[in-house]
This record gives structure tokens, sequence and C-alpha cells, in this order.
């Protein structure tokens, strides 16, 4: 969506117990595409607004993994790279319905579907134990064209032809 990105910034919360893998995943692949990756460690609401600071003329985009406090804070974490025109690449579509340009990450309604079917085993009398690992095997692609508008970018007629919802 931003070919021309050579610089992202990743928000990563030092306080999420995985963030040193999306951390050093988000570097191998940066690697992998021969792009600059500037990690930014935020946790309290003034971390985003600094982090977020800090991007202003250095990057392209800014990339915000699963993170349930970067969920609930995704009003200003959107607010703040809109006002820079940085886009947005999140992991769930509340960012996109917030305003950010893009989200691809696991079907929610899925994940949610699926844990009742394991709860229900379990009720039934099924041990945990027992029960198999279950992955999502559901992702979902959102794209926000009036996101894409605002900040002056073609969304490629391929990426809305696999789009799972396209918000105008």
């Amino acid at each position: 969506m931003v070919p021309d990105a050579t610089v992202i910034g990743l928000l990563v919360n030092p306080r999420e117990p995985l963030h040193g893998v999306v951390q050093s995943e988000a570097q191998e692949g940066a690697r992998k595409l021969g792009r600059e990756l500037l990690i930014l460690n935020a946790s309290i609401p003034s971390e985003i607004n600094v982090a977020l600071a800090s991007l202003r003329g250095r990057a392209g985009a800014l990339a915000v993994p699963v993170d349930s406090y970067f969920n609930s804070r995704r009003q200003q974490i959107v607010a703040l790279a809109t006002r820079d025109a940085i886009p947005v690449v999140a992991t769930t579509r509340e960012f996109v319905a917030e305003g950010a340009l893009m989200s691809y990450g696991n079907d929610e309604f899925d994940l949610y579907r699926r844990g009742g079917l394991y709860a229900g085993r379990i009720l039934k009398g099924e041990k945990p134990a027992d029960l198999p690992v279950d992955q999502a095997t559901r992702f979902e692609l959102v794209i926000n064209l009036k996101a894409a508008k605002a900040l002056r970018l073609t969304v490629p007629p391929q990426l809305l032809a696999i789009a799972d919802e396209i918000i105008e």
C-alpha cells in the first residue's frame, strides 16, 4: 500500500509478554524487504504521544501489532498518525473503523465462535488437556478507502478484490 515507505515504525508495548517476539519477527521481515524499522516503545498514553511524534517526517508507515492496551488507545494512535499523514496498518478491524488505513489479522468473530465450541466441549465433560490445540484459520483484510484518499494513496485493484471489508 505504501511502496515508497523505506522507514516503518513499529509500536511495541514493553509490558506485553510477547513484545520481544513481535519485535524480532518484524525486524526480520523489515530486513528481508530492505526496510528500516523504528521500534517505538509505549505503555502509557504520554509514551504513545512521544513515540508517534518521533515518527514525524521520518517514517512512511506505522505498524501496530495485537495488543489489548493499544486497542484501547486506538483513537489516540490513529488521531496522532492521521495528523502527521502516517498510514497505520494494524491487526484488528477496529483500528480501520477508527480511521487507520488497513488491517490484516485474525477474524475475531471466528475466534470467539471457536472458543465457544471449545467451552461447550469442556462443559460436556471433555478434559481440556485432551483437546487439540486450536489455531486460527480465518484471517481478514479490511481497507479504509477514506483514509487512503486522505493519504493520497491508491489502493491496488488486486488488493480491493481480496479484501474482506472495504470502508468507504
